[in-house]
């Protein structure tokens, strides 16, 4: 995070656009001196379960991040948000605090163009089938009229799928076609007539015969008048229920538990209403947030969808900016409510009878931000809370409340208590302790706070000058890696300090969400950071009676893709290679070589003390499984030369042969690539007794894994 809300929401605009692209420079690679540690690990000694929430997930209708990264919607404005236009459209103007921030700016890349000539096709604004306008096609009796989209991908062999939504003269002939190549055999085409002043769909197939990712789809007619197109669609025919197979296969790997969704920025100023029933008839919108058109294709229907295909529960977070308490209430009875209520009765009449039972609700999104829509003052937001909470639990007292915090680590990092009460970082239970507040004026409603945090390894928070300052000298690599895990025990440290503030807080303990995190510090689809990753989870183990959810931004950064393809990049393999082979039940480890003290001042985002475990330069980290019948043991080595620790077990004896996960590649800028050989991998080995003294090789990620007998 930054001194301002610009630098704050260009960061986030840039994760959101690159994903996990680094805007920053690198680390200072310092080589670090080897030496033999030892730890120690004391099964009598066991903490909270780690919840499979941690490795969750979140999604946001950021631009495309949805609507090209998991639909399988092939076509871009679909539903006619922009006119025919033989040029790119010109979007809306950028208001609010997005004006002065190119990267919100996000033009369209492909779009409809006339075929026929300029002045063939207009938009019809008195009568149209969904939005503001449909396009309208004057007819010729042997010239064909119509448009087109260019900059189609499709491959050889596979089928695609769709309908269109025509109304026109019963003389009129439709010829919808798809063209992969040049020549007049390098196309398929449907043909459609008899058409009648009531729209009707018809569905359309074809079947592409070789590879190309300029196809284009054209949509012509010859006769006497005019036709409309209200809306077209085309998939992939192997869709799952309109999501991508390969990344639903990518992305099912992973069992993360839970899944945020829909914002996020985006949720306030979201209307849910829009993005439910027929999917064609839903009006496209234009999010003044992201500054993109989006088609209300994936709404909440299809979150729950995707939800039930990967396995995990789902996280709604409701619109609490512009949004209001009733509309709240409303979406908890569409999603839980019986089919004898209005909503419960609209959800069935959607094709959804059954009640989702959805758990996890997110009473806005960083309402703490003047740059939010909707925002207001933080006694006014806590009387909102409470009033959401009301409405909501009204419908179902079963449901769980993440309550949108900010501790003074944000309230600094994104210089919102200065504007406050004037202080940089803001005192505990002050004015600007956002978090702090609601815990003390929400918490009978608030069941989880979320907190969200975007580390940086190349600024710190100057405490004298009051502001971000570039590292200089630049960190070493170790402290390079460290700087998530950083974040995670500023969290804890401010919790603890709310723990001896609020009695109220004791006998109701609120665990934290950490449902926005990510590092900007690794190239597309690199290694780079997964060392820094593993570092921040096994900070969260460290205390997994605080840390109960996590959702990174993005799932879709779980990934390496293109338009047909997506296969797990090295940050989803750690996240898989965690959720699948490190335990449940944290137990203690000790060592005898601390870490050493934090490299800047505490104060607001940097803690009093280092995270990481007494095994200075390594990082230590063990639990059972669920039934205790297995030890797993991780061993991170965030620096860049090999390590060797002697690990002693206390209160257990290991069986005579074990396991042995591992990511270490030969590079830390090692890439996993759709279409390229991949430079990373989890590494599996048997093994025997497990050995006196341990070595690992640089920037490596292992779990070792072992039976208990």
């Amino acid at each position: 995070m930054t001194c301002s809300f610009k630098r704050f929401a260009a960061l986030k605009a840039y994760l959101l656009s690159l994903l996990t692209v680094s805007m920053l420079a690198s680390p200072a690679f310092v080589p670090a001196q080897a030496h033999t540690v030892n730890a120690i690990i004391d099964t009598s000694k066991t903490g909270t379960p780690i919840s499979k929430y941690i490795y969750g997930q979140f999604l946001e209708h950021g631009g495309d991040i949805v609507n090209n990264g998991i639909w399988s919607e092939m076509l871009v404005d679909r539903k006619f948000f922009y006119p025919v236009a033989a040029g790119a459209p010109t979007p809306p103007p950028v208001m609010g605090n997005a004006a002065g921030n190119p990267r919100f700016r996000r033009n369209p890349t492909r779009w409809w163009a006339p075929i026929g000539g300029a002045d063939v096709v207009t938009m019809d604004s008195k009568a149209p089938y969904t939005g503001e306008q449909t396009p309208l096609v004057k007819l010729d009796a042997k010239e064909a009229h119509g448009f087109r989209q260019a900059g189609l991908a499709v491959r050889k062999g596979e089928s695609y799928t769709g309908r269109i939504v025509l109304s026109g003269p019963p003389g009129a002939m439709i010829k919808v076609t798809l063209i992969w190549g040049k020549e007049t055999a390098d196309r398929q085409t449907v043909t459609i007539g008899s058409l009648g002043a009531v729209y009707r769909k018809f569905p359309l197939r074809f079947t592409a015969a070789t590879d190309t990712d300029d196809a284009t789809l054209e949509i012509t007619g010859t006769g006497a008048g005019t036709f409309h197109v209200g809306t077209v669609s085309l998939m992939p025919a192997d869709n799952i229920e309109g999501f991508r197979p390969e990344v639903i296969a990518a992305l099912k790997q992973l069992r993360f538990g839970v899944l945020r969704f829909p914002g996020g920025n985006f949720v306030s100023s979201y209307e849910w209403r829009y993005g439910v029933g027929d999917i064609d008839k839903r009006p496209p919108i234009f999010d003044p947030v992201w500054h993109a058109v989006q088609p209300n294709d994936v709404g909440t229907d299809e979150f729950l969808t995707l939800c039930r295909l990967l396995g995990v529960d789902p996280y709604i977070t409701v619109n609490a900016g512009f949004g209001d308490a009733w509309s709240a209430r409303e979406l908890v009875e569409y999603t839980n409510g019986a089919v004898t209520t209005p909503m419960g009765k609209w959800r069935a009449a959607n094709g959804h009878p059954a009640p989702y039972h959805v758990k996890w609700w997110g009473v806005g999104n960083e309402p703490w931000g003047d740059y939010q829509m909707g925002s207001m003052s933080l006694p006014q937001f806590e009387l909102k809370h409470n009033l959401f909470a009301k409405e909501m639990k009204k419908v179902d007292p079963t449901i769980k409340l993440i309550a949108g915090g900010a501790m003074p680590d944000v309230m600094e990092g994104a210089d919102q208590a200065r504007r406050i009460n004037g202080q940089y970082v803001p005192d505990y239970l002050s004015a600007a302790d956002w978090t702090g507040q609601m815990l003390l004026n929400c918490l009978d409603n608030i069941d989880m706070v979320s907190e969200h945090y975007y580390a940086s390894g190349t600024q710190h928070t100057d405490m004298k000058l009051q502001k971000k300052v570039p590292i200089d000298p630049p960190l070493s690599f170790i402290e390079w890696q460290r700087a998530p895990a950083v974040q995670v025990r500023a969290k804890y440290e401010h919790y603890q300090e709310y723990l001896k503030r609020i009695p109220a807080l004791r006998a109701k303990p609120v665990p934290i969400a950490i449902d926005e995190w990510a590092y900007f510090g690794g190239g597309p689809n690199s290694y780079k950071t997964v060392p820094a990753y593993a570092w921040a989870f096994h900070e969260m183990f460290r205390h997994s009676d605080i840390f109960q959810m996590g959702a990174f931004t993005f799932a879709t950064a779980m990934m390496s893709s293109n338009r047909t393809e997506a296969v797990l990049n090295p940050t989803g393999m750690l996240f898989k290679m965690y959720r699948d082979h490190f335990g449940t039940i944290p137990v203690d480890v000790t060592g005898d070589s601390p870490q050493p003290k934090p490299t800047f001042p505490a104060g607001g985002d940097q803690p009093a003390v280092n995270p990481g475990s007494d095994t200075y330069p390594m990082d230590v980290s063990a639990a059972f499984s669920e039934d205790r019948k297995t030890l797993t043991i991780a061993v991170l080595n965030p620096s860049d030369a090999e390590q060797s620790v002697r690990i002693a077990i206390s209160g257990a004896k290991l069986g005579s042969s074990g396991h042995l996960y591992r990511m270490a590649p030969d590079s830390i800028d090692a890439k996993v690539e759709v279409d390229k050989k991949p430079e990373v991998q989890v590494e599996e080995q048997m093994l025997g007794s497990l050995p006196e003294t341990i070595t690992v090789r640089p920037f490596s990620v292992n779990i070792y894994s072992y039976p208990v007998q």
